[in-house]
C-alpha cells in the first residue's frame, strides 16, 4: 500500500481513495478510516460525504489550500470536512469555523479542542458583525457551505470583509437551498452571473451523483 501525492498540497491518494496526514494521530474527528503507510497515519477523505473530496473525484483542477493558510469556513457543521482542512493547513495555519446550529457546534467543539488550529464560532454567516472581532487577520481562503437562498450575497459580503486582496474562495452551491423549483443548472447559471461581478471564476464542477444538485466553485476576489 502506497500513499501517492496528488496535485493538491497535503492531499494524497491511497488505494483510489483521498487522504490527508492526521494532524492528531489516533484521533478520529468523525467516523473516518485511519490508515498507516510507512509509519505515517492518514485519514481517508470520503468523497461520498465531503464536497471538496467529491470535487476532486469529479475532476477539480484547482484546490487553493496549503500549509500555514488562514481559512474562514462558513457552515462548520460538526467539523468533519473542516478537520481535513485542518490537516492541510497544519499547526501554522488556522480555521475559523462559523456555525449557526448550537447542536452541530457542540460536536465541532470536541474536534476543535483536540486539533488546536480550529476556532469554532457560533454565529449566523449572514451577519458578519457577530464574528468580525473573532477573525484576527485577513484570511487566505474563504470556504462556504451554507444552506441559504442568499448564498451569493453571503459569499460576497464575507469575502469583501475578511479576505486578503485577491484571496481565494471555495463555494458549494446548493441549488435546492436557493430555489427548489428551478432546474439546478439554471440556479448555477444565475448564481455564477452574480458572483462574476466580484470574483474571477477559475474552476467549477458539478458534484452529481456524489452530492445531488451541488456545484463546487473555485474563485478569486477581484480588486
Amino acid at each position: 500500500m502506497k500513499a501517492k501525492k496528488t496535485k493538491f498540497e497535503g492531499v494524497f491518494e491511497i488505494n483510489g481513495k483521498f487522504a490527508t496526514v492526521n494532524l492528531v494521530p489516533g484521533f478520529k474527528s468523525s467516523n473516518e478510516e485511519l490508515v498507516k503507510v510507512d509509519g505515517v497515519e492518514y485519514r481517508i477523505w470520503d468523497y461520498f460525504t465531503s464536497k471538496p473530496a467529491a470535487a476532486f473525484k469529479k475532476g477539480l483542477k484547482i484546490f487553493p489550500l496549503g500549509n500555514g493558510n488562514k481559512v474562514l469556513y462558513l457552515g462548520l457543521a460538526e467539523a468533519k470536512t473542516a478537520s481535513f482542512f485542518s490537516d492541510i493547513v497544519g499547526n501554522n495555519g488556522i480555521i475559523y469555523g462559523v456555525e449557526l446550529s448550537e447542536r452541530s457546534l457542540r460536536e465541532a467543539v470536541r474536534v476543535c479542542e483536540r486539533r488546536g488550529n480550529m476556532i469554532p464560532i457560533l454565529a449566523d454567516a449572514r451577519r458578519t458583525e457577530l464574528y468580525e472581532d473573532s477573525i484576527l487577520d485577513k484570511v487566505d481562503c474563504l470556504y462556504i457551505d451554507v444552506a441559504s437562498p442568499d448564498q451569493a450575497a453571503i459569499t460576497i459580503r464575507n469575502a469583501q470583509q475578511f479576505l486578503k486582496n485577491k484571496g481565494w474562495v471555495m463555494l458549494a452551491i446548493k441549488s435546492q437551498s436557493i430555489d427548489v423549483v428551478k432546474p439546478p443548472k439554471q440556479v448555477y447559471k444565475e448564481c455564477l452571473q452574480e458572483l462574476e461581478k466580484y470574483f474571477e471564476i477559475l474552476d467549477k464542477v458539478e458534484l452529481d451523483p456524489l452530492e445531488k444538485a451541488h456545484m463546487f466553485v473555485v474563485m478569486k476576489l477581484k480588486k
